[in-house]
């Protein structure tokens, strides 16, 4: 008997310690994006976790189903997350829905407005604490560094843009004069191109959108973000038979 339970308990632990082999938790959180004018790949930042579990949540909950960009600016940016877009009559006025919360701001010097990311929209309240729902993705342009320093000195009021800045506003582009005012909580992995695409729709005096764009997230599951991080390694994804048993052992999501 004595035998029996020890042969028993071997073989638990060897359960345990198998199955704690396949235990990895992806990096980061990702969240594909899909609209009438293609699709794209979000990554969220982990410095940002307020921000973070917050979208997480509300992705997971289907509240961006079928919802606008209902603010188009090209060369600057393309705003949705109101929730009164999805049966919005045509030039009615968008942009005050959402969720009766804020989200703390968690403005990081590192976190920039390049072209592709996500930052949370707000209105003018002094503490810059985020709208629940509502987010923008940069576009932006490219600066020269005649039109940095420009803005320099007019836009920011003599504030000197880091080595940094200056470098990624001359390079890949954005919106520099966003920094240290709203929450950048993410970044486009793939289909960046789909911000210019929406970018130069038709708008209207609003800058809404003449014809409706919208938008459907999904939050990529526990092992599609884990075979995500590992094609980004150079690495295949898991798919056999071990993988998707001991994936019975774990969360959808993580």
């Amino acid at each position: 008997m004595k035998k029996y339970f020890r042969e028993i308990g071997i073989l638990m632990l060897g359960m345990f310690l198998v199955t704690g082999a396949w235990a990895k938790t992806p990096q980061y959180h990702y969240v594909s994006i899909t609209t009438d004018k293609g699709a794209c790949l979000l990554k969220l930042y982990n410095e940002t976790p307020k921000h973070r579990d917050n979208f997480v949540k509300l992705v997971k909950e289907g509240y961006y189903e079928d919802l606008m960009f209902h603010r188009v600016i090209q060369n600057f940016m393309v705003q949705g997350g109101d929730p009164n877009s999805r049966y919005a009559a045509q030039k009615q006025s968008l942009g005050d829905g959402g969720p009766d919360y804020k989200i703390p701001a968690e403005i990081q010097e590192g976190l920039m407005h390049k072209k592709g990311t996500i930052g949370a929209a707000r209105d003018d309240n002094p503490a810059k604490q985020s709208s629940a729902s509502q987010f923008y993705l940069v576009q932006g342009r490219v600066f020269s560094s005649a039109s940095l320093d420009s803005l320099e000195e007019f836009r920011l009021k003599g504030k000197k843009l880091t080595a940094q800045q200056r470098e990624l506003y001359s390079t890949i582009g954005g919106a520099p004069h966003l920094d240290g005012n709203y929450t950048v909580f993410g970044e486009l992995l793939q289909g960046v191109e789909t911000i210019d695409k929406i970018a130069v729709v038709e708008t209207d005096e609003r800058d809404r959108p003449l014809e409706d764009v919208r938008m459907s997230m999904k939050l990529l599951t526990r092992r599609e973000a884990l075979n995500l991080e590992r094609e980004m390694e150079g690495l295949s994804p898991k798919t056999g038979f071990l993988t998707k048993f001991f994936d019975l052992f774990h969360s959808r999501y993580y």
